[in-house]
């Protein structure tokens, strides 16, 4: 992480058993100013995770600091400093957006009327129809501007822009990176669409059956993999204690390996920096089986 950077978010060897699942010794640390992702398959155990550090789930073991706070010691300033955008649908289905927005707005020392009704502006949203007659993407563009309405300094994000029509997730990745942009804010977006934090992400936390992947800086990442395409015998010469996973296709054979700076690679093997999708992919493929060696 970065020196000197105040952090928002510290999670210290987290454990929590919810049932047969686990979560498993996850440390990460967010700063200010910065968007972190959360990725991993469907069950992995990301919006458990974003369940504990929301104070709705309590860990079995391990420390959770938000700005340096506890949930033990500071549970009022913590939900103070919280925006979240969730799938379940935390507002009064009967009351029109503003009502929403006033009576939950109450629970809020810094919240604005209109800052709320801005954002409800800006997302094509109308503060006189009620809650329950909004589209599911819709309700999500409401929690989002109830979110930036109180001076939040941390919003976290679970899978929201599925449910958003390409259009708005432009504007959406634009209001993030403003909100973030004066150095005191952070994001957690949790997504399976990994193309949208390739272009957004300062930091990402992978987990996968409630253990952590990899943990950091999206560009340590990304320097620490490559993807090499080419004859399979030219990819069978390298070191098989590199090898993340290969697998044939028509057009040659496709490794993911771990890099280092000071390796070189035959000049007939493509090679190329991954993706999120793609480290995910050959990731998640190798931990179901074999390396198809």
């Amino acid at each position: 992480m970065h020196g000197g950077e105040m952090m928002l978010l510290q999670l210290k060897d987290i454990s929590k058993s919810l049932g047969k699942f686990r979560i498993k010794d996850i440390s990460v640390e967010l700063p200010e100013g910065y968007i972190m992702g959360l990725i991993g398959p469907n069950g992995s155990g990301k919006t458990s995770l974003i369940h504990i550090i929301l104070g709705l789930y309590k860990a079995n073991a391990g420390e959770l600091l938000i700005d340096g706070m506890s949930y033990e010691d500071s549970e009022v300033e913590i939900r103070n400093l919280i925006g979240t955008v969730l799938l379940d649908e935390l507002f009064d289905h009967s009351a029109t957006l503003k009502g929403n927005g006033i009576n939950y707005g109450a629970y809020y020392e810094n919240f604005s009327l209109e800052t709320l009704e801005m954002y409800m502006k800006r997302f094509g949203l109308d503060g006189d129809r009620k809650f329950k007659k909004l589209s599911k993407g819709e309700k999500l563009k409401f929690q989002f501007a109830f979110a930036l309405s109180y001076e939040a300094k941390l919003i976290i994000l679970d899978e929201p822009t599925g449910n958003f029509d390409p259009s708005f997730r432009k504007e959406f990745f634009a209001v993030l990176k403003e909100y973030i942009a004066d150095g005191t804010k952070s994001v957690i977006l949790s997504t399976h669409l990994t193309e949208d934090l390739d272009k957004l992400a300062d930091y990402i936390l992978y987990i996968e059956n409630g253990s952590t992947i990899f943990s950091g800086d999206i560009e340590k990442l990304r320097d620490s993999y490559r993807l090499l395409t080419g004859e399979k015998y030219k990819i069978n010469l390298i070191q098989s204690d590199r090898v993340v996973y290969k697998e044939e296709g028509n057009y040659g054979t496709k490794a993911l390996v771990t890099h280092r700076t000071r390796y070189t690679y035959d000049r007939e093997l493509t090679v190329a920096v991954p993706s999120l999708e793609e480290l995910m992919y050959f990731i998640t493929k190798r931990d179901k089986g074999d390396k198809r060696r």
